[in-house]
């Protein structure tokens, strides 16, 4: 048997319920939003012009759609027409997926959602949820949404460039030689500017030879020299025009957009090519990308920033820098990819409040048996602090020869050096060949005070109750964070491009899975405490019942049974077993029953 289904029937209905359940993931987003102050959610609001849509709601409407894994313009679109807490959110407005895209790719919205983690960490700290104090910082690459065979290299540009500078000095040496164009400094032949100076000079040469051929006769016996002239003039400069002045403009406009990286992407010119944990080739491929990094407390993320270099270290100092929810915090944990020598002496000189949980690179690895018996390791050699000497593991003597400087040339950071160089001179022969090098030379080997007495410090700190407390928790809280962003939410690879707007992409994403773990932390902790007292509720007459027949149960025995009865074998039978009180009253009343 079926239910009657009747299709085309017409059918009048009347829903007057709107509204969506208060422990809706909708209503904390909302409830967030509005938080945030009018004068931030509206920024410059143009004077003219029609009326745009309220940020608050473009923001609400963004963070839920995100939640829900949806994260195209026209997706968006289509929710806000059968998704009942985003029409809620949208207070039942038809809002286009252009209005969407335009309102994420704005400068307002990058500044918005920048700024919204301010006012919900200023949340976590009324509440309480700031994890002792502690900021945990990490990094991951995700993928930029540009084509993944669109790359410029700095080699090849810088290669190429200099190749052309060279061709287009020929080429003005050729044009002077024949007297065409002024004299030019060589450096400036070697712009597009200067390369176009040179056309007009030789387009303007070509009009002036042009005007005195039509003044010559027709025909001339072995031809005319102007028109020769001319012709080799035309072919110089049709390849400055077409080849020269064009690819010199590319190669000057390359170099501005690398700003010191090694590469970018054609079709997103802030994405860097870089190595992907996601290699399902299993060969290496450099993929276009991005270096994300955030820092969290208790699995929120309470700040984050992007940069395009692939390693950790150098982005530690400007993540610092631009966070402005910084001095809520006391303490700095990071992993070994940021423990580096500039790192340490930067936290020390700009940062001296706060503590740092930072291992160095080989943190690990030093702590092994295998390091601390290798006797090649300076660490391990005899060191006569008295003397300033060091004894290799053969005996060879390294005595103080003189102080060196590095210059670090991704930081720019001088490191000091002291140099150790073996003897001359040993106590035997064999010693004395020992202390030389293959090519002959003395043995020399290079200590670094500075970054020695950081490692200590640090291993020191890591190495204390506090420290090991402290820096355990940040597998747990930072690092999750990713996998949820890629795996749970879906987010393996962009949606927009250009810097600013993939900010706002990977914002409104940390955003919403922060309202979303604070969201379901609150309903996780309604649900138990209303579990609770459910509970509590049913105990009550459960209690009451069992009194009544014990009641009942006393009762019969003192009237009717006596005491050698069979109930009691049973009841004996059924504690033996660990039986419940109630499955054994109901083999006393069945043996009532019987008897």
């Amino acid at each position: 048997m079926y239910q009657n289904y009747t299709t085309g029937q017409t059918a009048l209905t009347l829903n007057l319920d709107f509204t969506i359940p208060n422990n809706h993931l909708a209503n904390t987003i909302s409830c967030f939003v509005d938080s945030i102050p009018e004068d931030v959610l509206l920024g410059d609001t143009p004077k003219t012009g029609r009326p745009a849509y309220h940020p608050a709601m473009m923001l609400k409407i963004l963070l839920f759609a995100y939640s829900r894994r949806v994260f195209s313009g026209r997706k968006i679109e289509l929710m806000l027409e059968e998704n009942l807490p985003m029409m809620v959110l949208a207070e039942h407005q038809k809002i286009s997926y252009h209005t969407i895209n335009n309102f994420r790719s704005s400068d307002h919205a990058n500044e918005l959602v920048k700024k919204s983690f301010l006012y919900f960490t200023n949340l976590l700290e009324a509440e309480g949820l700031i994890n002792e104090g502690a900021i945990f910082i990490d990094g991951t690459k995700i993928e930029a949404d540009a084509n993944r065979y669109t790359f410029v290299w700095r080699k090849a540009a810088e290669k190429f460039h200099e190749k052309l500078k060279g061709q287009a000095v020929e080429l003005y040496d050729e044009l002077i030689a024949k007297e065409v164009v002024k004299a030019m400094a060589q450096e400036k032949v070697q712009t597009s500017q200067g390369l176009e100076e040179l056309a007009q000079e030789t387009e303007d040469e070509i009009e002036k030879l042009t005007k005195e051929i039509e003044q010559e006769p027709k025909a001339i016996p072995g031809g005319s020299l102007r028109k020769a002239r001319r012709r080799g003039l035309k072919k110089l400069l049709h390849r400055l025009k077409k080849d020269y002045v064009p690819r010199m403009k590319k190669y000057e406009e390359a170099e501005e957009i690398f700003a010191g990286r090694n590469s970018y992407s054609k079709t997103d010119h802030d994405a860097t090519f870089m190595h992907m944990k996601e290699d399902h080739m299993k060969n290496g491929q450099l993929k276009p990308g991005y270096n994300i990094q955030a820092a969290t407390t208790d699995q929120y993320v309470v700040g984050f920033a992007l940069y395009p270099n692939p390693t950790d270290f150098k982005t530690l100092e400007p993540f610092l820098k631009q966070m402005p929810i910084l001095d809520k915090f006391d303490k700095i944990v990071a992993d070994a990819g940021y423990g580096s020598e500039y790192n340490y002496s930067m936290l020390e000189k700009e940062y001296p409040d706060k503590k740092y949980y930072i291992p160095y690179t080989m943190y690990e690895k030093e702590k092994t048996r295998k390091y601390r018996n290798d006797p090649t390791k300076l660490a391990n050699w005899f060191y006569d602090e008295k003397d300033d000497y060091y004894l290799d593991q053969n005996g060879v003597r390294f005595n103080f020869k003189y102080y060196s400087q590095r210059k670090d040339r991704s930081t720019g950071q001088v490191r000091d050096f002291k140099v150790y160089e073996a003897d001359e001179f040993q106590l035997t022969p064999e010693l004395e060949r020992l202390a030389k090098t293959k090519s002959g030379r003395q043995r020399q080997v290079r200590y670094n005070p500075n970054w020695q007495y950081l490692k200590e410090k640090a291993k020191e700190v890591l190495q204390s109750p506090e420290g090991r407390h402290i820096y355990s928790m940040r597998k747990y809280d930072v690092e999750p964070i990713f996998g949820h962003l890629k795996n749970v939410f879906g987010m393996r690879r962009t949606h927009l491009r250009g810097k600013k707007k993939v900010e706002t992409d990977v914002g409104i994403a940390f955003m919403m899975m922060n309202l979303s773990k604070y969201w379901n932390r609150r309903w996780s902790k309604d649900q138990f405490s209303l579990f609770k007292n459910k509970n509590r509720e049913k105990k009550r007459p459960i209690k009451l019942k069992l009194r009544v027949e014990l009641i009942v149960f006393r009762y019969l025995r003192v009237g009717y049974f006596p005491d050698t009865f069979v109930w009691n074998i049973k009841l004996g039978i059924c504690m033996k077993e660990k039986t419940k009180i109630f499955g054994c009253l109901s083999a006393v009343f069945m043996s009532f029953v019987e008897f």
